[in-house]
C-alpha cells in the first residue's frame, strides 16, 4: 500500500488550558480556596486581639468572629464545592481517556476518515478492495474471516464482500463516533457483546449477513451453499443455536442444494429458535421452507437409522453372550 497506520500520526490534543473543562475546573478551584480561607478564618475564634464587641467583616458580608450558624452554611457551600469539583475531575478524565482511546463525543474529523480511507484506497479506484480490506484487518490486529470483521462491515452497511466505498467507509465510521484506528478497535468489542446480548441487534446483524454475501454487481439473489455454510458459521459466532450444527452437516451432505434463498436464510433464525433439538416441536404443515421439512425427514431417518443399529448391536451381544 505505500503507508501504513505507524506513519499516521493523530495531531496532539489541545492543551487543557484552551477547553472549557479546564476554565470550569479553574473557576472551581479558585472557590475551593476562597471558601477554605473562610472556613479557616472562621474557626480561629479565639484570636487574642479581637473582642466580642469589635467584629471585623471580611468583605463578604461574614464576620471574623461568626456565629455557630454562619460557620455552618460556609461548611455546607465547601461540600457543595468540592461535590462540584470532583464532578469536574471526573469530566476531565473522561474526556482525556476517550481521546486517548480515538474516541470522540463531538463529530469526527473529516479530514482524519479522509486520509484514513485514502491509506487503504486502491489505486485504481476509489474503492477499499480486498487488499487494503487486508491491510485494515492487518491494522485491526484481526483476521479477515473474523466476526469482529463482520460486525465492521455491518456497521459501515458495506453493500458486498472485500469493497467498502468512500461513503460507506466514513459515513460507518461517523456513525461510530471514532475517526481512527485505535476508535475503532475499542468499538468492536463493544458491538460484538451488543449483538450477543440484544435479539433485535443480533437479527439486524443476520439478515445483513445474508445481503453481504451476494454479489449484487452481477445481480445474484441466492447465496451459493457453500458460501452460506460459511456465513452460518461466522455470523453464529455468537448466540450458536444447538440445531446450527446438524443443519450443516445437512447441507453438506447434499451437494444437489445449490443455493439458499432470502426467506429460507430469514427464516432459519426463527426455525432455530422455535424448533426443540429433537425436532419433535416441527409441525410440517406450518409454512416452513420446504428444504426445512427435507432436513428434518433426513434427521428423523438418521435417527432411526441409529436406532437400528443399536438394537442390532445389543441383539448380537446377547447372543454372545448366551453362546
Amino acid at each position: 500500500m505505500g503507508n501504513c497506520l505507524t506513519c499516521f500520526r493523530e495531531p496532539q490534543l489541545r492543551a487543557l488550558e484552551d477547553t472549557t473543562v479546564y476554565k470550569e475546573g479553574m473557576r472551581i478551584s479558585e472557590s475551593q480556596s476562597s471558601l477554605a480561607n473562610n472556613t479557616s478564618t472562621a474557626r480561629a475564634g479565639d484570636n487574642s486581639f479581637l473582642s466580642d464587641s469589635n467584629i471585623i467583616s471580611n468583605g463578604n458580608h461574614l464576620s471574623l468572629h461568626p456565629s455557630e450558624q454562619d460557620i455552618e452554611q460556609i461548611s455546607v457551600a465547601a461540600t457543595n464545592v468540592n461535590r462540584l469539583y470532583s464532578s469536574y475531575q471526573q469530566k476531565r478524565y473522561q474526556t482525556k481517556s476517550a481521546s486517548i482511546m480515538g474516541l470522540t463525543e463531538s463529530k469526527p474529523s473529516d479530514m482524519k476518515l479522509a486520509q484514513l480511507f485514502d491509506i487503504y484506497k486502491d489505486d485504481q479506484e476509489d474503492c477499499i478492495l480486498a487488499e487494503g480490506i487486508e491491510q485494515l484487518c492487518k491494522d485491526l490486529q484481526l483476521s479477515p474471516d473474523e466476526f469482529k470483521v463482520l460486525i465492521l462491515a455491518w456497521k459501515l452497511n458495506a453493500e458486498q464482500m472485500c469493497r467498502f466505498t468512500r461513503s460507506e467507509f466514513i459515513n460507518g465510521l461517523k456513525k461510530m463516533r471514532v475517526d481512527t484506528i485505535k476508535g475503532v478497535q475499542v468499538r468492536l468489542p463493544e458491538y460484538a457483546k451488543e449483538v450477543s446480548n440484544d435479539a433485535e441487534q443480533f437479527k439486524d446483524l443476520y439478515r445483513f449477513t445474508f445481503k453481504f454475501g451476494l454479489d449484487s454487481g452481477s445481480g445474484q439473489r441466492i447465496l451459493p451453499s457453500d458460501m452460506a455454510i460459511s456465513l452460518w458459521k461466522l455470523v453464529f459466532t455468537v448466540r450458536e443455536p444447538p440445531i446450527l450444527q446438524r443443519w450443516l452437516r445437512f447441507l453438506e451432505n447434499h451437494p444437489t442444494i445449490r443455493g439458499i434463498p432470502r426467506d429460507t436464510w430469514n427464516m432459519f433464525l426463527n426455525f432455530s429458535e422455535t424448533i426443540n433439538n429433537d425436532l419433535s416441536t416441527y409441525d410440517d404443515n406450518e409454512a416452513w421452507p420446504s428444504l426445512f421439512d427435507d432436513f428434518v425427514e433426513y434427521e428423523n431417518d438418521q435417527t432411526n437409522q441409529n436406532v437400528a443399529i443399536k438394537s442390532k448391536e445389543c441383539e448380537q451381544m446377547l447372543f454372545e453372550s448366551t453362546e
